[in-house]
């Protein structure tokens, strides 16, 4: 007897980018994409059409290249919002509209200003409309674990009514504990007619810390539908961990007995670090599944045990979510073949130019440094090919520094084809190097955070940079890594600016939040 399948509804590139400073360009989104479908996600939640051009621009590009997963747009229940995520999908496979609406009385008296009949009426319009687009129509209702029970089923019955196909219970404040969130789900299970016919989802948010705790609870109560981010990012304290509920499952059939996802588990580690890689924020070191000591042994008789038998302190193996065994890599007399393999245990599939371009960055490193590790070579294509479209390219800058000159940087950026110099002084090399980039660039964005990492270990590593810049309330996370790590300091802040101005051309009509 074959294993019921969870699908996996991954929501990083619309919920997961909602997290402060984790936005992403279209170059960025579509390489993520490729990999969330070479996971294997069963649906994948594009973004949010009406919400900017941007945004709309990425879900067009998403369906029309992906041909395995389900690509979703998100639309409230008003009639342009599911216009727009209707003309977004138009190239897809396999498209699904997801429309939402508030369902708890708080959000009906203070933000939607409605009662509970006029809600009712825009549910079964709403998904009426969605279907005359699409036969995939998913329909949430935005705080449902904090509405009235007895009115979601009411909700629910007219979703399924008007033709919903899959119908989501969301936790949008990660206000519920697992008991609770079980016994819900069981009570919709028994009470919603026609919910036989359609797949229960849920959708959690993390504000407790129970997030999977939440998810879990929800699939043994019946519900056949995950949403979740990788790397468990999201709005406010983040949704819940796509590799922590897979994961769980995977190695707990005895608890979650039947059921299985379509996860390819060994591309969940590279899925990861690409997504570390292209917004510039870490997952932490003690991160369940995917953290840098997921699978560290340091106590001794912890070291003791794994040496003698890993089943000792392992419940699973680091191979099994595709992280490589081997950390260190490469080296200068490395040829296009070997690097042609890591890049793709790593999880890059890369072509052409393109391939050649990070290779000659590669060989450039390599002539730097004794050993290119792991990280040195996702610093490499997050900074030479994902990065498409950018308004600002830096390119040459010399620092004179130390304890008796001012600090001055003199600095070479190319503004859309134009290149300018300029020299200014600070008090420090960082500070006088971003002072000249802004001179340059006319930026008016105020630095919140600058952070540096060593990507490796050595005397020779790269050194990782995080900067953290804010214009007019938006908030953008800039990366850079380099030998130098001035230049990687230029190069993250650089970075950042790029972020800002993509965000200007496409600026954001009215900015709706999601479920």
């Amino acid at each position: 007897m074959s294993n019921e399948i969870i699908r996996i509804f991954d929501t990083t590139l619309r919920d997961g980018e909602q997290s402060p400073g984790c936005s992403m360009n279209l170059s960025e989104k579509l390489t993520l994409a490729r990999q969330l479908e070479k996971l294997g996600v069963d649906v994948l939640e594009a973004g949010f059409p009406i919400a900017s051009e941007g945004d709309f621009e990425s879900v067009r590009a998403i369906a029309g290249e992906l041909r395995e997963s389900i690509v979703c747009g998100l639309a409230r229940t008003g009639s342009a919002d599911i216009e727009r995520a209707a003309e977004a999908l138009e190239g897809a496979a396999k498209p699904r509209i997801h429309t939402f609406i508030a369902t708890s009385d708080i959000h009906l008296e203070h933000k939607l200003r409605m009662g509970r009949q006029q809600v009712l009426d825009e549910v079964d319009r709403a998904v009426r409309q969605a279907r005359s687009y699409c036969d995939d129509v998913e329909f949430s209702a935005e705080d449902a674990t904090r509405s009235d029970w007895d009115y979601l089923v009411q909700v629910f019955e007219v979703a399924l009514e008007a033709g919903a196909t899959t119908v989501n219970v969301p936790d949008t404040v990660g206000y519920t504990t697992p008991g609770e969130y079980h016994a819900l789900i069981a009570e919709l299970r028994s009470r919603v007619r026609g919910i036989d016919k359609a797949v229960i989802s849920l959708h959690c948010h993390n504000d407790l810390g129970l997030g999977v705790a939440n998810s879990l609870a929800a699939i043994r109560a019946g519900a056949r539908q995950v949403e979740c981010t990788v790397n468990g990012i999201g709005e406010r304290a983040g949704n819940t961990a796509m590799e922590e509920v897979v994961m769980a499952l995977k190695t707990r059939p005895d608890v979650y007995e039947g059921v299985d996802t379509n996860i390819r588990t060994t591309e969940i580690y590279p899925t990861s670090r690409m997504l570390s890689s292209i917004i510039g924020v870490s997952v932490q070191p003690n991160k369940a599944i995917v953290g840098d000591n997921a699978f560290a042994h340091e106590a001794g008789i912890h070291q003791d045990g794994v040496l003698k038998n890993a089943m000792t302190y392992e419940i699973m193996t680091p191979q099994s979510i595709g992280r490589p065994s081997n950390e260190l890599v490469l080296g200068k007399h490395s040829g296009r073949h070997a690097f042609r393999d890591r890049l793709s245990e790593l999880g890059f599939d890369l072509a052409g130019d393109e391939f050649e371009g990070a290779f000659r960055r590669f060989k450039d490193l390599a002539d730097r440094k004794k050993t290119v590790y792991n990280e040195d070579i996702e610093a490499i294509v997050a900074d030479s090919v994902i990065r498409s479209d950018d308004r600002f390219e830096l390119g040459e800058l010399a620092i004179v520094s130390g304890t008796f000159p001012t600090a001055t940087a003199t600095v070479e950026l190319s503004v859309e084809g134009d290149k300018r110099k300029t020299s200014s002084v600070g008090i420090g090399p960082v500070d006088s190097v971003f002072k000249a980039i802004a001179c340059l660039t006319d930026t008016k964005a105020e630095l919140l955070r600058y952070q540096v990492n060593a990507i490796t270990g050595g005397m020779d590593a790269q050194g990782e940079v995080s900067v953290s810049l804010s214009e007019d309330g938006r908030r953008v996370i800039g990366h850079g890594a380099h030998t130098d790590i001035i230049v990687a300091s230029a190069k993250a802040y650089v970075h950042a600016l790029n972020k800002l101005e993509w965000h200007k051309r496409r600026h954001s009509v009215s900015e709706p939040k999601g479920i």
